[in-house]
């Protein structure tokens, strides 16, 4: 048969060599191989003496949905479930939701990254936005009303004192933070809550509550680094990421305290994160 004219009759059946099946549907003669091997598209001849692999017309459907299957991102074993009998629109409705998912994660990046382009307006552009779990946990709690945020500063010692009277053994990673329960930043009269996480519950005390903080899925924070008279900014930023990227809050916001006036020589040093419960638009 000539070389050039790459397909004989045989019964009527019009049989294409592996080269001109490649050429004819832009792929790869390593990839008709590779789909035989696997079980996804077996030639329906070869020549005994010559091992020469030939395909015929009634193979394009398979050969044209394993293509566009691949196109759309699924794999090769996801296409022989396809093969094998699971309904296609099954596994489409699958890949959407997939797809969804990641576009939703992808979309959520190019806002976080168009925000740090545009420094949100010159003023908050030096705080990072990210989103974390927060764990569970057990903590000692004090709920009080303090003038101004200065006074914590004579609020929390004494706290302290209490812990160690009661036997508290604080939790691995430390991890003290604050609740505001008037759901923003006051600079006067704050309703807070003051929370150090403990090992364990111990008897409730006039001064201490012991109770467990349930998990929170996903909460906005930011690192401020810095006096405390600078949260404004740091809340700022917060509340303007989670109205530019869909998300909703959900619950009041917490002040994680990391560094500060008691390992920390100075005010420029001390290092806090604001956290706040949020949860994705729908």
């Amino acid at each position: 048969m000539n070389e050039t004219y790459q397909f004989e009759r045989k019964e009527e059946t019009i049989y294409y060599k592996i080269g001109l099946f490649s050429k004819m549907n832009r792929v790869t003669i390593k990839a008709l191989r590779h789909y035989d091997e696997i079980g996804l598209l077996a030639p329906a001849f070869i020549e005994k003496f010559t091992g020469y692999r030939y395909y015929t017309s009634e193979q394009l459907p398979i050969l044209h949905q394993i293509l566009a299957l691949r196109e759309m991102g699924f794999t090769l074993d996801e296409i022989k479930h396809v093969q094998g009998g699971v309904p296609e629109k099954d596994l489409l409705q699958k890949k959407k939701l997939e797809i969804m998912k990641k576009i939703a994660t992808y979309t959520m990046r190019f806002a976080q990254v168009e925000s740090y382009l545009a420094k949100n307006d010159g003023d908050t552009g030096e705080y990072h936005i990210i989103l974390k779990e927060l764990p569970q946990v057990i903590v000692a709690s004090m709920r009080t009303i303090i003038p101004g945020y200065d006074a914590l500063f004579h609020v929390i010692p004494p706290m302290g004192a209490e812990m160690e009277r009661l036997g508290c053994v604080c939790a691995v990673p430390e991890y003290c933070f604050n609740i505001y329960h008037d759901g923003e930043y006051r600079e006067s009269d704050v309703d807070v809550e003051i929370c150090e996480a403990v090992t364990e519950k111990k008897a409730d005390s006039e001064m201490l509550t012991f109770k467990v903080i349930g998990r929170v899925e996903n909460a906005a924070c930011v690192l401020h680094k810095g006096p405390y008279e600078g949260f404004p900014k740091a809340y700022n930023a917060v509340l303007k990421w989670v109205e530019n990227n869909g998300y909703e809050i959900i619950d009041n916001p917490r002040e994680s305290y990391i560094d500060g006036v008691w390992n920390k020589d100075s005010a420029e040093e001390w290092l806090t994160e604001i956290q706040f419960p949020v949860r994705k638009v729908c």
